[in-house]
């Protein structure tokens, strides 16, 4: 593990140096959706003020992590109106609030983003909008009445305390083709590659699917890729999304990791979530994003940073889909409220960047880890699981526990020469082996 202990300015800078030489944006070939790792930019942990260019500064660190995808969060006018500031509170679909900078500005990060042969794309807010929204006074009845009142109501739901926000109504055909139209300006227009769409599962399926239509005719010959906040099933049958929320995957593993429910439910989440998807569909996967992060960041909600990264694992193997939220490859400790601007130290604890840099560089390395068939050997302490992809074959370890256990290799790994592909080393391993607290091993059958 030494030779990994590199300084974190060293490590950043070898690795920069390597992503100056990816294609230029002539040649920019977004990467295939099981293939994606992505990186998800609140601006408002970037800079107070112009933080689109605060991002772009940053292209190199996030790029040297693995990143082919950035995610930037909204950055649209925020209404005033009954407003907590929330970036998901739309005043104008096609245009930037001063607070994250210009078009230009937006243009210029998508620009070096290419040259660095990432992707960027941008939130979609479909399901409602601020209340000083010019479409509330203009087009009143694109939005969801009281059928009582007759006013415009806020989006409901278990929990919700969207007050701040106007529902839009999807039986109205003019909102439907004005909202097509606002997304096609920035695809077309601006040149992403493609959209994370909020709340998917409440917007009606034969909506996206008319929208993600026409915006993949608007892009061209140049590919993009679409992401469902949702977990419904239609985002993938009707909808047309690549990607969708491993919401059910995560709640196992805190389930498992934090309520100390055996690791053979992780195999059973991952199964079942994959069971019914279509092919070539994805799964994103996380231990953190802007919403969980409000309340508890991963070295806190896993214990420690060792429980963080061992979750961490435990999320990205198992399939292709990973996601970085920014800020948990610096360790960052305190929860982020993204409805506000807060400082994160990017020097913090580079030991972490580095560990999260060399998973991300094993997951893009062996193609096994994120489109191979799994099978599982999870038992109560050790999530344990092979993936095959040919004649590649990985065995992934990890104890998901704050203590010391022992683990049995499957019969027909033991005794054999390994390659630790973490520590880079070969290895003959006996019948068993003693893993530390979180403590996870990737083993790779040696010759294979």
């Amino acid at each position: 593990m030494k030779k990994y202990l590199l300084s974190f300015l060293a490590a950043a800078t070898l690795l920069a140096s390597c992503t100056s030489e990816k294609p230029a944006v002539g040649d920019f070939k977004l990467a295939e959706p099981e293939d994606i790792v992505m990186y998800q930019v609140n601006p408002r942990v970037f800079a107070p003020s112009k933080s689109l260019n605060a991002v772009a500064a940053r292209v190199d660190s996030i790029r040297a992590l693995g990143v082919n995808v950035m995610w930037v969060m909204p950055i649209y006018p925020i209404g005033q109106e009954r407003s907590k500031n929330s970036p998901y509170s739309i005043k104008d679909y096609k245009a930037i609030a001063p607070e994250f900078g210009t078009i230009d500005d937006m243009k210029n990060l998508v620009k070096v983003c290419h040259e660095k042969g990432m992707g960027v794309i941008l939130d979609w807010v479909a399901n409602h909008t601020a209340w000083d929204n010019a479409w509330v006074k203009e087009h009143p009845e694109w939005y969801t009445h009281d059928p009582v009142a007759d006013t415009i109501i806020s989006p409901r739901g278990p929990g919700w305390d969207w007050t701040d926000v106007a529902d839009l109504n999807y039986k109205n055909k003019d909102m439907r083709a004005a909202m097509t139209d606002a997304m096609k300006f920035w695809i077309k227009d601006v040149g992403l590659d493609g959209l994370r769409c909020d709340v998917a599962d409440s917007v009606p399926a034969d909506f996206w699917r008319d929208a993600i239509q026409t915006l993949r005719k608007s892009a061209g010959d140049r590919k993009i890729v679409m992401l469902a906040e949702g977990k419904d099933s239609t985002n993938f049958t009707v909808g047309g999304f690549d990607l969708n929320y491993g919401w059910d995957y995560k709640d196992s593993l805190i389930s498992v990791f934090v309520k100390g429910r055996s690791a053979e439910n992780l195999a059973k989440a991952d199964a079942s979530e994959y069971k019914v998807l279509p092919e070539g569909k994805v799964k994103m996967r996380f231990t953190t994003n802007h919403d969980q992060s409000t309340f508890a960041t991963p070295c806190k909600e896993f214990t420690n940073d060792r429980g963080a990264m061992a979750a961490y694992v435990s999320t990205i193997y198992p399939h292709g889909g990973a996601l970085v939220y920014g800020s948990q490859e610096v360790g960052y400790e305190k929860p982020i409220n993204f409805f506000k601007y807060v400082a994160v130290n990017w020097m913090q604890k580079p030991d972490i960047y580095k560990e999260h840099q060399h998973l991300i560089s094993i997951y893009n390395d062996h193609r096994a880890l994120r489109i191979g068939g799994m099978k599982s050997y999870a038992v109560k302490d050790v999530f344990a699981f092979e993936k095959q992809d040919g004649d590649e074959r990985i065995l992934v370890v990890v104890n998901v526990r704050n203590h010391s256990v022992r683990f049995s290799l499957p019969a027909d790994w033991m005794g054999k020469q390994l390659t630790d592909l973490y520590k880079e080393e070969v290895l003959a391993v006996k019948a068993d082996i003693g893993l530390k607290p979180y403590e996870y091993r990737i083993f790779k059958m040696a010759g294979k």
